[in-house]
């Protein structure tokens, strides 16, 4: 039995090995992704969004608070706002949500 699992694992990684000689041209189109960085969006990771000063003040004016010093941030810092929404207890509401949209895109 152990010797299945082994010729399954190796076979396993014998695929990804020729697998990644290709990774470096999907490479290029990640270069691409820098430039789209600086768009936030309610998908954002939270983190993302705290990182940039103006960002940042958006989400401090429009939650009320620094969202960097909620107790549990490192819980939550890589998810996006919509992610985190529905686990806010009602206080980050659609209308919310709305409104960091629209002032994230005031400041893309």
């Amino acid at each position: 039995m152990m010797s299945l699992i082994a010729i399954a694992l190796l076979a396993g990684q014998t695929a990804p090995a020729p697998a990644a000689a290709p990774a470096p041209a999907p490479a290029a189109p990640a270069a691409a992704a820098p430039a789209a960085a600086g768009k936030f969006t309610l998908d954002t990771p939270i983190e993302t969004i705290e990182a940039d000063a103006k960002a940042k003040e958006v989400l401090t004016a429009d939650l009320g608070m620094d969202v960097a010093q909620h107790p549990a941030y490192d819980s939550f810092k890589s998810m996006s706002l919509n992610q985190v929404a529905p686990m806010s207890g009602g206080k980050i509401t659609d209308d919310v949500l709305k409104k960091i949209a629209t002032d994230l895109a005031a400041i893309n």
